[in-house]
C-alpha cells in the first residue's frame, strides 16, 4: 500500500505470475512508470530521488538495523558487517549494478603492482539538475553529506536522497559515533567512520587513538584518514571521518627498505616503507606505546622544514610560499594569525597477528606561484589524466581516475599506469635521490 500510494495508484491486481527480475531492473521499470504519470523528472538526478524513495519505504527501521548489527556483533565482528555490508546493497543504498560498470586492472611496477580503477558509479551531474539546484534556497540540513541527519533523508536536486540509508552507533574512544558504508564502493566493504558531531578532521593525539580503538573493535578492518590540510586532503574536511574496510592495498604489502630505532620506545619497530611516496611504519603488539610513537613521529614532521627538499613547516599568514613561520610551542599551540601550517599525515592502521601497524605517510601542502596546486601535488602536465586531491585512498597505491577515460580505453590504458606512477612519486616530500635521502636522515635524527 505504501509502494501505491508513491506510484500515486489506488488499487492492484495481483499478475497471474509474480515478476523476477534484477532490483536495479524493476526500479527501472517502476521509475519509468513515474516519469510517464508525471510523478518523477525524466533526468538522472530526479530519478534517483524517486527510486530511492520507493526504496525506503522497503527497508528496516533504524532500530531493526542496530539490533540486528549489535545482535551479529556478539558472535563476531566479521558477522556483523558482513551482515551489514549485504545489507546496504540488498537495500540500493550501495547500487551493485552501477558499481559493476567501475572499471580495474593491476599495473605492474618496481613498487609491485598498483590498482588502477576508472569510476564510473557516481553518475554526473545533468545539466538540467544543475540548473534547478541554482534556484534552490540555501540549505544548512544536513550539513554535510556525511552528517548522520543524512539517514531517511528526501534529498533534493544538489543533495542525494538516503531513504534507504542506516547508520549503526559505535563507540570510538568513548565518544559516540557512526558506522556505514560508501555508496560507491572504491574498494571492498569501504566503510566509513564519522564523528557523530560536525567537528572539521584534525590529525592529533586524540586521532590515533581513535583509529588503535576502532581496530580493536574490529580487527578485520584497516582504517586511515584523510588529511587535515587542504590540496592534501580528502573531498570532506569539514566533518571528522575516517575510512576502513575489508581490502589490503598495495602499500600495506610492501617492506620496509630502513629501520630507525625511536629512544625510549623499545617496543615499537620502525622504518621508511619501500614506497614511492614517503612513508614511516610503525609496528607493536602495544597499543600505547604504537599511539606515542605516532605522536613522536606527527609533532617531529609537524615542525619540520628542510630546503633542499623544499619542504617548510610554516610560512607567513597567507603566504604558502614564504619563508618557514615560526614553529608550535611545546604544547602544541601555534601563534594566531601568523603562520599557516603545511606539513600533516595520512594515518593508517590495521592488524597483523598480534601486532599493530600503523603507516604514516607524510604531507605538505605549499605551494609556490609557479606550482599554484601544489609542490606536491599531481604534475600540472598531468590534469588531463587526474586533477584531484591525492586523497587516502590513491597514495595507498588504489588510482581513482574519472569515467571520460573510459571511452579512450584500451589505448589510454598505459599512459594511466605510467601517469598514475608518477603521480605517487610527486607526492613524495623526500623522493629517492640523494637530497631526499638527507633529508629522511635529517627528519629521523630530530626523533
Amino acid at each position: 500500500n505504501s509502494l501505491l500510494a508513491a506510484m500515486g495508484a489506488r488499487e492492484f491486481v495481483p499478475p497471474a505470475e509474480p515478476l523476477r527480475a534484477p532490483l536495479h531492473q524493476l526500479l527501472e521499470a517502476l521509475t519509468g512508470y513515474a516519469v510517464e504519470q508525471g510523478l518523477c523528472g525524466e533526468d538522472i538526478t530526479s530519478r534517483d530521488l524517486f527510486d530511492t524513495g520507493l526504496m525506503g519505504l522497503l527497508t528496516a527501521r533504524p532500530s531493526q538495523v542496530i539490533r540486528e548489527f549489535r545482535e551479529r556483533y556478539a558472535a563476531s565482528p566479521e558477522a556483523a558487517t558482513g551482515w551489514y555490508y549485504a545489507f546496504s546493497q540488498d537495500t540500493n543504498y550501495i547500487r551493485r549494478d552501477r558499481i559493476a560498470r567501475d572499471m580495474q586492472w593491476k599495473a605492474p611496477t618496481e613498487y609491485g603492482e598498483l590498482d588502477i580503477t576508472i569510476n564510473l558509479s557516481k553518475p554526473e551531474k545533468d545539466p538540467k539538475a544543475i540548473a534547478a539546484a541554482k534556484n534552490l534556497p540555501a540549505s544548512a540540513y544536513p550539513r554535510c553529506q556525511l552528517c548522520a541527519e543524512n539517514e531517511g533523508y528526501a534529498g533534493r536536486v544538489n543533495h542525494p536522497a538516503r531513504q534507504n540509508h542506516r547508520v549503526v552507533p559505535i563507540t570510538i574512544n568513548g565518544s559516540p559515533w557512526f558506522l556505514q558504508y560508501s555508496p560507491y564502493v572504491y574498494y571492498n566493504e569501504h566503510c566509513i567512520c564519522l564523528n557523530s558531531a560536525h567537528v572539521p578532521m584534525k590529525i592529533d593525539r586524540a586521532c590515533f587513538a581513535k583509529l588503535l580503538d576502532f581496530v580493536r573493535q574490529f580487527p578485520h578492518y584497516f582504517v586511515g584518514s584523510n588529511a587535515d590540510l587542504p590540496i592534501v586532503g580528502g573531498s570532506i574536511l569539514a566533518h571528522d571521518h575516517f575510512q576502513g574496510g575489508g581490502y589490503r592495498f598495495p602499500l600495506m604489502k610492501r617492506p620496509v627498505r630502513q629501520r630507525f630505532a625511536l629512544p625510549g620506545l623499545g617496543g615499537v619497530e620502525a622504518g621508511i616503507v619501500d614506497w614511492p611516496a614517503s612513508v614511516v611504519r610503525l609496528r607493536a603488539s602495544d597499543r600505547t606505546a604504537l599511539g606515542e610513537a605516532a605522536c613522536r613521529l606527527m609533532d617531529a614532521w609537524r615542525s619540520f622544514s628542510f630546503e633542499p627538499c623544499a619542504i617548510r613547516a610554516f610560512s607567513p599568514n597567507g603566504i604558502s610560499g614564504g619563508s618557514p613561520g615560526k614553529a608550535p610551542d611545546r604544547a602544541g599551540q601555534r601563534p594566531a594569525a601568523t603562520v599557516i601550517p603545511h606539513n600533516t599525515v595520512n594515518p593508517i592502521l590495521w592488524r597483523e597477528g598480534g601486532d599493530y601497524v600503523m603507516d604514516l605517510v607524510l604531507r605538505n601542502n605549499r605551494t609556490t606561484p609557479e606550482r599554484p596546486y601544489g609542490l606536491f601535488h599531481v604534475p600540472e602536465h598531468l590534469f588531463h589524466i587526474k586533477k584531484e586531491n591525492i586523497g587516502l585512498i590513491e597514495i595507498m597505491g588504489r588510482a581513482i581516475l574519472p569515467g571520460r577515460l573510459a571511452a579512450e580505453l584500451p589505448e589510454v590504458r598505459p599512459v594511466c599506469d605510467a601517469a598514475y606512477y608518477e603521480i605517487l612519486q610527486a607526492t613524495g616530500v623526500f623522493k629517492d635521490d640523494e637530497c631526499g635521502h638527507a633529508g629522511w636522515d635529517a627528519l629521523i635524527a630530530t626523533l
